[in-house]
């Protein structure tokens, strides 16, 4: 399963990669969303597919899962969430302002 998730991860990269050299601003932004989910799929194929009760305490169980993993996956989704918001909320006033998303344009504009 976990050779499957990778394949997965590498595809969402080359997806990523190829969004990310374009020219247009939103799709470098859903680059950068779609490179952040392949990263989460990575680290869950890394930590492995684990077996075990919850690490409770008082229980009666000889294997326990590691919390440490599922922790950092979620905390980095928080964070990729609220930087695509931002950078949405950038791209739009950057649309706004300038009437394109253009970044041959942008960078012309910046000149003038």
């Amino acid at each position: 399963m976990e050779t499957f998730i990778i394949i997965i991860s590498g595809i969402l990269f080359t997806v990523g990669t190829y969004l990310i050299l374009n020219k247009n601003l939103l799709r470098i932004i859903l680059g950068l969303t779609v490179f952040s989910h392949a990263t989460h799929l990575m680290l869950m194929a890394i930590n492995g597919l684990k077996k075990g009760a919850a690490p409770l305490l008082g229980e009666g169980a000889s294997s326990y899962t590691d919390p440490v993993p599922h922790a950092l996956i979620l905390t980095s989704i928080v964070i990729s969430f609220a930087l695509t918001a931002f950078l949405l909320v950038l791209g739009y006033r950057t649309y706004v302002e300038l009437g394109t998303d253009n970044l041959k344009q942008l960078r012309g504009s910046m000149h003038d």
